[in-house]
């Protein structure tokens, strides 16, 4: 009765080769509605001042909290074992954070 119940919960996953090799991203840009969350990838490349778009995924809300709980854990568990990641200050680079608006000082 265990092995049905187990069987029964399996997902088959087929990943095509294509996929597997990856995308590389070092941005995401994230937005949402009252009923989806996109995610935009995109590639930021230094001193070209057009980033494109590598992938978009549209999720749920209820995907999206899915998600974000997924990656803490996952987070967690990486710093876990290989210490804790150093985050970059968020200007670094010259890249401007969304919403950017320049201000004139003296």
């Amino acid at each position: 009765m265990a092995e049905q119940k187990k069987a029964k919960n399996q997902l088959n996953i087929e990943l095509p080769e294509d996929v597997a090799e990856g995308t590389y991203a070092n941005l995401a840009v994230i937005a949402h509605s009252n009923s989806e969350f996109i995610i935009d990838f995109l590639r930021l490349v230094p001193n070209v001042p057009k980033a494109k778009v590598k992938s978009r995924i549209i999720l749920t809300p209820q995907h999206a909290k899915r998600l974000l709980r997924a990656l803490a854990d996952n987070v967690q568990r990486f710093e876990s074992q290989h210490g804790i990641i150093q985050e970059t200050e968020p200007n670094t680079g010259g890249i401007p954070p969304i919403g950017f608006t320049p201000t004139a000082q003296a």
